[in-house]
């Protein structure tokens, strides 16, 4: 990177993120999801929740409605409290939602804007149907209600790519489209990218000049050029192979449980379900004594309410540490349950 740009140190990157980059990520997207964009329809941040972070302060005000689904990405949650927004929320499960409530709700409530996951959904791993995308963007314009698409597991799929994002079958400018790399690229670099009309740019432009004046451009130069070269592509079918085997390895572990789940095509979690005789409470504070952590489901609800559901991450560990892990996470919990039959 000092070799092809000797001054990056010593330079600012503009607000809007590195033209260059910007330009490769229009190609990139033009080519992907066959739609017509330009490196000015793009926003560069550091990570996507920095980039849910801008369109809150951009876009709601204290009382603003804001609709999410239960569950949801527990920041995404965090961020719209700290502005002042009140939440509500519409279920989502493995077929999707239910677009009559939704189509309700959107009609009585009047939300300022509805934050989605719908591509292997954080943390339940579900996927909204072509279907179900087209009629969510035609109520959003129905109802003058903006959608932030946030996809950030789009490329982390095991056997067949998912489908085109809401953003692709948006012709209003009803749709804010939040796609993050840093999943499967590096954590570390925090790139990610808006995707958004022109017309509201400005917007964001003023958020993000308050936060950092644009993210750093030594990190947008790297990330930049492993983007563009082979060996992203190697990598990520390298990726997808590896992350399948790890999630049917806990998958193997979880088979020996009467606990339920969805076995999603894509991501880096599973959405377990556990029985109502084992306390989550304390199954967590008996894992973390092993070293092994999970996320409640409490977490994720926008409601907080009392959850029998856990998020299970199989992307860290290799699979040696992973099997074991699972291991004693079973064990931990079968003893839990037998103390709880025995009071």
């Amino acid at each position: 990177m000092f070799d092809l740009y000797p001054k990056v140190l010593a330079t600012y990157s503009t607000v809007q993120g590195d033209e260059e980059l910007r330009e490769v990520l229009a190609e990139y997207f033009v080519k992907q999801f066959k739609t017509h964009l330009t490196k000015d329809h793009l926003l560069i941040t550091s990570g996507s929740q920095q980039a849910i972070h801008l369109i809150s302060e951009a876009f709601i005000k204290p009382g603003d409605i804001v609709l999410f689904e239960r569950p949801s990405y527990s920041a995404a949650i965090d961020i719209f409290q700290a502005q002042g927004a009140r939440i509500l929320t519409v279920d989502i499960s493995e077929n999707g939602y239910d677009l009559e409530k939704l189509e309700s709700m959107l009609k009585q409530y009047k939300p300022r804007l509805f934050y989605t996951n719908p591509t292997f959904h954080n943390p339940t791993g579900y996927t909204i149907s072509v279907e179900q995308r087209k009629r969510v963007v035609e109520l959003a314009e129905q109802y003058r209600c903006l959608i932030i698409e946030d996809d950030a597991y789009h490329d982390i799929y095991y056997k067949q790519p998912p489908p085109l994002p809401i953003y692709t079958y948006d012709t209003a400018g009803t749709v804010i489209y939040v796609r993050s790399f840093c999943k499967y690229i590096s954590p570390g670099l925090r790139v990610a990218v808006i995707v958004c009309q022109p017309s509201i740019m400005p917007m964001l432009l003023t958020s993000k000049s308050l936060i950092d004046n644009g993210s750093p451009l030594l990190n947008q130069k790297i990330f930049l050029h492993y983007f563009s070269s082979l060996r992203l592509h190697q990598h990520l079918e390298k990726l997808r192979i590896a992350l399948q085997i790890r999630k049917e390895m806990m998958e193997e572990e979880l088979a020996k449980t009467n606990w339920k789940w969805s076995s999603p095509q894509g991501g880096l979690s599973l959405w377990v379900q556990l029985p109502d005789n084992l306390s989550i409470e304390s199954l967590l504070s008996k894992s973390l004594q092993h070293s092994i952590s999970f996320v409640p489901g409490v977490v994720c609800d926008p409601l907080k309410q009392e959850s029998r559901r856990i998020r299970l991450s199989f992307s860290y560990e290799n699979e040696k540490k992973l099997k074991d892990g699972m291991k004693q996470f079973v064990e931990v919990a079968q003893r839990l349950e037998e103390e709880h039959i025995q009071k």
